[in-house]
């Protein structure tokens, strides 16, 4: 369970290497991981766009190592309730966007974990080509002007 957890760790990190950089101490000799990049917020705003259930198209705005997950429930678009973790072993099928064909091109392959739970969560129906899992997709600013769809809530998570 430890390796499993360290690896994911490891892999969100080679993902997204801009999101720690590990700096040596001159007094103490030991690391600390600091975050890199400008101490200005605005210069890791990410844009984006997703269109509700209803079809109302909202801008999202999300931070560059931010998960997209994080974005759309900051923004009520996902209820936080429905995923408590940011990690894919507390994935829901609520925790499921569609990405635009030209953006899940900029994306990094999904793993084969994320694959799974997108086909356990469609319930043995055709897995939609645009679907990806929300917490796994790490916001960069490569992905300024992304649009993503909320997909109407399966029969099977309605209360």
């Amino acid at each position: 369970m430890a390796v499993a957890n360290l690896q994911k760790f490891a892999s969100r990190i080679a993902r997204n290497p801009s999101i720690f950089s590990i700096t040596r101490s001159s007094s103490s000799g030991c690391s600390i991981p600091s975050r890199s990049g400008s101490a200005k917020v605005s210069d890791r705003i990410v844009k984006l766009f997703a269109v509700d259930p209803e079809g109302h198209k909202r801008e999202i705005i999300g931070l560059s190592g931010q998960t997209l997950l994080k974005a759309l429930t900051n923004h009520g678009l996902i209820d936080p309730d429905s995923h408590r973790l940011e990690d894919i072993d507390a994935c829901s099928s609520e925790c499921e966007v569609h990405i635009a064909q030209e953006w899940l091109e900029k994306l990094p392959e999904a793993s084969y974990d994320e694959q799974y739970v997108l086909k356990r969560n469609s319930r043995a129906r055709v897995l939609n080509k645009h679907s990806r899992l929300g917490c796994q997709v790490v916001l960069s600013p490569e992905l300024q002007g992304m649009v993503v769809a909320i997909p109407e809530a399966k029969p099977w998570d309605i209360p």
